[in-house]
């Protein structure tokens, strides 16, 4: 063993080491490995920041902004309505959820899968009052065992399939990978949804922006040419319920009508009042294609350019407006921002929201221009309250947000273009079209991942380039000498497995592939059934959040640390290797 093998070889054990103890944040850890490895020269001077420019790395944070993208436009909720229902069992939800992010990653990118469902599963773990964290691991989890079904699913197959091309002659078909993939990720799936979830800590997982949220009187107008247009109110329970909004009454001809008007059939103009948290009114609001009271004021904001925000501020005793209403101080000309809502510790409001008497202690809920939240706030005499990032859905953008999401998935599965730059040009025509506003661009990016991996890649290159990889090949290669087929099968799986959670998958494969082959020629057996071994555990990448794309993708919105991932991960591992030797065996006999 060489000196860099040995400082390399440490410098992953203390990194390890220390992520698992979660006593310093993971990127820190990850750049000062890193620096340490320059300083010493294991890692050459001009790769040390080569990971921040890697395809894995970048797609880590396209994907985020595009996910924000969709959910902006409105695209999540046209799947909450229809898929998910917050009532459902944490249980029935994951497995509803992981069979669906499962069937889409076979047939498309399970990064690109990940990236459509991750907002839906988000929303739904908020309207169930649950932790995302509870959930999102399973998701991530069931979209990477979805991938193993078939050649386009995940890069692996694509790269066995490539190598066997080299060694034999022909490459692996399309659904060549189902047995085996589709037995592991069915086994995968049915303990992932039943019992694997268990594991999580909860602890570690809490999401904050379930607890005590403001709920806010607002209106809606029903717009000219609206669907809603001669349905009776009592029709709108339905959505209403689904986006846990409660509608208290109706305003027509600037009158409160009398009770909450169940029976009245709406015209247009009408207002409908309602009690929600701003969340639940935006979907409420895009569900039915409703409008903001004052939309007038809203057409005129986003006609600036420059974008709107939300936020919520606290009424003191020396406020300007407390004691007024939003149209005598001329909130909408003086600031150009319009009164969304008014939270008033449960207490009725029975006028126009802009012709409510402002009273010390109201929580109000202001659309302003972008960038000026501060300024109004100050204008205003309030005090502004802790950002939640709060935004408003562009649903009138919800199909060319899909569309171009689609695309770009399409373009990328049939090898049209590079994933990556498919999901740029899908960033870029986000930013273009203003379904993300500029401003907004980098706030969706989770910054310590994205160091964490820019941080890793170099050091598992070095780690390769270094012979390293190379040393436990050889390794294993001694090791399994005189063991019977099935038995140097589950060791190679195992090795694959255990390098796959240290380095990226595509890596893993390229180095392990060979590695089966050969044993498969000492043994004097067919190579398929090695390289299925490799395929399959090169994808279960289960232990850490830098072994898959994917895992590193929910460790921010999840609230997961590092060493979480083993707990649900681990027995994960054992149950694909169990289920997979035997169906290898069967369906590629040696």
């Amino acid at each position: 063993m060489t000196s860099d093998q040995i400082i390399l070889f440490a410098l992953f054990g203390a990194v390890f080491g220390l992520l698992l103890w979660g006593r310093f944040r993971y990127d820190i850890v990850a750049f000062s490995a890193l620096m340490i490895g320059v300083v010493v020269g294991v890692v050459p001077t001009e790769d040390a920041f080569s990971g921040f420019g890697h395809p894995a790395t970048l797609v880590v944070a396209l994907v985020l902004v595009v996910s924000a993208g969709l959910v902006r436009s409105g695209a999540v909720f046209l799947f909450t309505r229809t898929l998910v229902d917050a009532s459902r069992s944490l249980c029935a939800h994951i497995a509803l959820m992981g069979a669906f992010g499962a069937v889409l990653s076979a047939f498309m990118n399970n990064v690109a899968a990940l990236a459509l469902l991750m907002p839906v599963d988000m929303q739904t773990a908020r309207k169930a009052g649950r932790a995302p964290g509870l959930s999102l691991m399973p998701l991530s989890f069931a979209t990477i065992l979805g991938g193993m079904a078939t050649l386009i699913g995940t890069p692996p197959n694509i790269i066995i399939a490539s190598i066997r091309e080299d060694a034999l002659g022909a490459p692996f078909a399309m659904f060549d990978f189902a047995p085996v993939g589709g037995a592991a990720a069915l086994a995968g799936l049915i303990f992932v949804a039943l019992v694997g979830w268990r594991f999580i800590p909860q602890s570690d997982t809490a999401d904050d922006t379930n607890g005590d949220i403001s709920q806010y009187i607002a209106e809606l107008i029903v717009p000219e040419g609206s669907k809603q247009i001669g349905k009776r109110v009592s029709e709108l329970n339905d959505s209403a319920d689904k986006a846990d909004v409660a509608i208290l009454g109706l305003i027509r001809d600037g009158k409160r009508r009398y009770g909450q008007s169940r029976n009245t059939l709406l015209n247009a103009g009408d207002a409908l009042v309602l009690e929600a948290t701003p969340e639940a009114l935006d979907e409420f609001r895009t569900s039915l294609d409703l409008a903001i009271a004052d939309t007038k004021r809203e057409e005129a904001l986003r006609a600036d350019g420059e974008g709107v925000e939300i936020i919520e501020v606290v009424v003191p005793e020396t406020a300007r407006i407390n004691g007024k209403t939003a149209q005598t101080i001329g909130l909408a000309w003086r600031q150009r921002s319009v009164l969304l809502g008014i939270s008033r510790q449960g207490k009725r409001i029975t006028k126009h929201l802009r012709k409510t008497e402002i009273k010390t202690g109201d929580i109000l809920l202001l659309l302003v221009p972008r960038d000026t939240g501060q300024d109004v706030t100050d204008w205003l005499g309030c005090l502004p309250l802790a950002d939640r990032g709060l935004a408003v859905t562009e649903n009138s953008k919800v199909w060319l947000a899909i569309g171009l999401f689609a695309g770009a998935v399409i373009a990328a599965s049939v090898g049209l273009l590079y994933l990556p730059i498919a999901l740029g040009l899908v960033v870029v025509a986000y930013v273009l079209t203003r379904i993300v506003p500029l401003g907004e661009l980098y706030d969706h990016i989770n910054w310590p991942v994205v160091v964490l991996l820019g941080s890793m890649i170099p050091l598992g290159a070095a780690l390769e380039s270094s012979g390293g990889t190379e040393l436990i090949a050889g390794a294993l290669v001694s090791w399994t000498n005189g063991l019977p087929a099935w038995a140097v099968l589950t060791v190679l799986m195992i090795v694959t497995m255990t390098l796959s959670d240290v380095l990226n998958n595509t890596a893993t494969t390229i180095v392990a592939a060979p590695v089966g082959i050969q044993m498969a020629q000492t043994l004097s057996v067919s190579p398929d059934p090695f390289l299925m071994a490799v395929a399959v555990a090169a994808s279960s990448a289960f232990l850490t959040p830098i072994g898959h794309k994917n895992n590193t993708l929910i460790l921010g919105p999840g609230g997961y640390k590092f060493g979480d991932y083993w707990r649900m991960g681990l027995p994960l591992e054992v149950i694909v290797v169990a289920v997979s030797i035997p169906v290898i065996l069967v369906v590629w006999p040696l």
